[in-house]
């Protein structure tokens, strides 16, 4: 049996929330690798929904273990009223069914705070961040000063490292005209909410290596999508961690070759949330009906989704950066009743035509989509469970993304229902 690493093909909100549940009931171990509270997914479980933004969607499933992994920014309070909201509404959470690393780095008021004012201030450059602190904590990661999860159990130590972060992060404020943070208030909120977080943190790349020795069955969750890498991205339209595969590996301690299956999501149109590049988005009717038949609005934010056709070059970058062995194509059902669909199978650039997305912000912003048509079918695909009950023309358009993104479709989700899945090959067999 593989293991399988999930991950967004597009700018995010591929999907991902629906097919890890529905992948999850094969897997022993469910393992959130990156990002933070930024990331929604919505799971629909026997018509109840469940929306969830730091949580592995396994932890709706009983018997499985979830794991927030050292690659993940936590926001203690965030996870807090996580739990307590899905306690409330019946799920079990406890130590055995919920382990955090004791590594991971936490997102701490500050964070959020400074992130507010360099997204209302710097409006020429804004990048359209959720406010929530990721992006800032992440920083900190990077620049040794962060409160660790670990840091909770020890008081002095716990003082220590806040005095470390706020000789930054005071002189930030200063910038800003606003008032320094006092050390001592938040040692108290970190050591108020420390007795909520503690009894789940553990030694993670320990427990997942356990679990694998055992042959549990492991599966690797990913946030946001490949094209939000803050390396592979639309930089500095991007993400603060690396969404791509690898960061399986380096997000939960365990080595690259414990990943065996690539499962890349993929939307059968795109759709973008903040701002950035988006060379196939639609700004007419077709947008607009997109986004209606797709009730394409964030699940974190609320913010509405841009809409755009199928970008074929954007993706074939996604499987080659993360290594993809298949995707999932989700939401087919969206276009029923188009009468025609396109594809973007390249770009125009200053008169030169391209078959790869450039790097820099200028050529980004001045890149004209080159379209395929293709035949769109009048029937209905919402609900479909095998092959023979889609429309010929539906079979031919996703057998024409498979060709251009040079990997298989290994499943194809028909409706945010769990079980309106066409599974050609089980990503675990493997």
């Amino acid at each position: 049996m593989a293991n399988v690493a999930v991950i967004g093909a597009q700018w995010g909100d591929e999907g991902k929330g629906k097919v890890v549940d529905w992948l999850s009931e094969r897997a022993d171990v469910v393992v959130r690798f990156q990002g933070g509270h930024n990331a929604g997914h919505t799971l629909v479980i026997d018509g109840v929904v469940f929306k969830l933004s730091l949580l592995p969607s396994g932890i709706v499933r009983p018997g499985k273990l979830s794991v927030l992994g050292n690659g993940v920014v936590i926001d203690p309070w965030a996870l807090d009223k996580e739990i307590a909201e899905l306690t409330a509404r019946g799920v079990s959470i406890t130590p055995e069914s919920l382990v955090v690393a004791d590594n991971a780095v936490l997102i701490l008021p500050v964070h959020s705070e400074i992130d507010i004012l360099r997204e209302s201030s710097n409006v020429s450059t804004r990048i359209g961040t959720t406010k929530r602190g990721i992006g800032p904590a992440y920083e900190d990661k990077a620049g040794r000063r962060a409160v660790r999860v670990s840091d909770l159990a020890d008081k002095d130590m716990l003082a220590k490292r806040i005095d470390m972060l706020l000789e930054h992060h005071n002189a930030l404020r200063r910038g800003f005209g606003r008032d320094e943070v006092n050390a001592d208030t938040l040692v108290t909120q970190c050591l108020e909410i420390a007795p909520k977080i503690l009894p789940y943190a553990g030694n993670v790349w320990r427990r997942l290596n356990d679990a694998r020795v055992a042959g549990k069955r492991i599966l690797f969750e990913g946030a946001q999508g490949v094209l939000l890498d803050v390396d592979h991205g639309t930089y500095p339209f991007v993400t603060s961690s690396n969404t791509v595969a690898g960061q399986a590996s380096a997000g939960s301690g365990m080595g690259p070759s414990a990943i065996g299956f690539v499962l890349g999501i993929t939307k059968a149109y795109t759709t973008r949330v903040g701002e950035g590049p988006f060379p196939t988005e639609l700004d007419d009717e077709n947008g607009q009906r997109l986004g209606e038949r797709g009730h394409e609005f964030g699940t974190v934010t609320g913010r509405q989704r841009r809409c755009g056709w199928f970008d074929a070059t954007l993706v074939r970058q996604s499987m080659i950066t993360s290594g993809v062995t298949g995707i999932v194509l989700t939401k087919l059902d969206v276009l029923d009743g188009f009468e025609e669909l396109k594809i973007g199978m390249g770009y125009m650039l200053d008169g030169k035509e391209l078959d790869y997305f450039p790097t820099g912000m200028g050529p980004q912003s001045r890149v004209e989509p080159i379209y395929e048509t293709i035949e769109g079918w009048s029937d209905s695909t919402e609900g479909a469970r095998s092959w023979a009950e889609l429309p010929a023309e539906a079979v031919k358009y996703v057998k024409r993304i498979e060709e251009l993104i040079g990997v298989p479709v290994v499943l194809l989700s028909t409706s945010p229902e769990r079980d309106d899945t066409i599974m050609m090959r089980d990503p675990f067999a493997d």
